[in-house]
């Protein structure tokens, strides 16, 4: 667990703004040159071993799914530097960019999602999203790490050390609400939504 909880460390949050729409950051570097890292992202082979399976018309202006998750256009297609796209889920659609760059060996990775001010931005705030994409850079390092797959058994968000790492992530997301202004106690309302949310408490079902 202690690993996981060093993983945590590695990214950089932030909150935004862009026009009418939040923007959550998340920055992490990883110890792969930049045409690894882009191909990892992008690849349909490789995506399935650190997210969910793809498919689709995966070039510029074509339409990609995520097996059991979002779907979307392709809107910017910049190999190996930027991808953009939108993240059309639950009947609401909004906007994902994701830019790579060299640090030496290394790549920084900068993913930022652009959603509505609604009501599901008031009742969790930004780990609603934060706290899924933590979880999905987590599985790249791990796949980057080792080569093989991020959660073999498939059950690392149901046990103790993906609930805890959900929880911590979404107190981060808190953190970094309130460090953009948002009144502190606000902050933590939301990031206690999300962190239920993702992990809710045991239920005792005993007589």
């Amino acid at each position: 667990m202690n690993d996981l909880l060093a993983d945590l460390d590695h990214v950089r949050r932030t909150v935004g703004s862009e026009g009418k729409r939040h923007v959550v950051e998340l920055r992490r570097t990883y110890d792969a040159p930049v045409e690894d890292l882009w191909d990892v992202c992008t690849n349909p082979e490789r995506i399935p071993r650190w997210f969910v399976p793809v498919s689709g018309d995966l070039r510029l202006g074509g339409r990609f799914q995520l097996q059991g998750n979002a779907g979307g256009e392709i809107l910017e297609c910049d190999p190996p530097r930027r991808l953009g796209v939108t993240w059309e889920f639950g009947g609401a659609s909004s906007l994902v960019t994701l830019d790579l760059a060299e640090e030496g060996a290394a790549t920084e990775l900068c993913l930022r999602h652009a959603v509505d001010d609604d009501e599901h931005w008031a009742t969790y705030g930004p780990g609603a999203v934060g706290v899924g994409w933590e979880l999905a850079l987590l599985g790249l390092a791990i796949h980057l790490r080792t080569g093989g797959p991020a959660d073999p058994d498939g059950d690392f968000m149901t046990s103790a050390d993906g609930r805890e790492f959900m929880r911590r992530s979404a107190a981060a997301w808190g953190t970094a609400h309130a460090a953009a202004g948002v009144e502190a106690a606000v902050a933590a309302e939301t990031a206690a939504r999300t962190g239920a949310f993702y992990a809710p408490e045991a239920q005792d079902t005993r007589s």
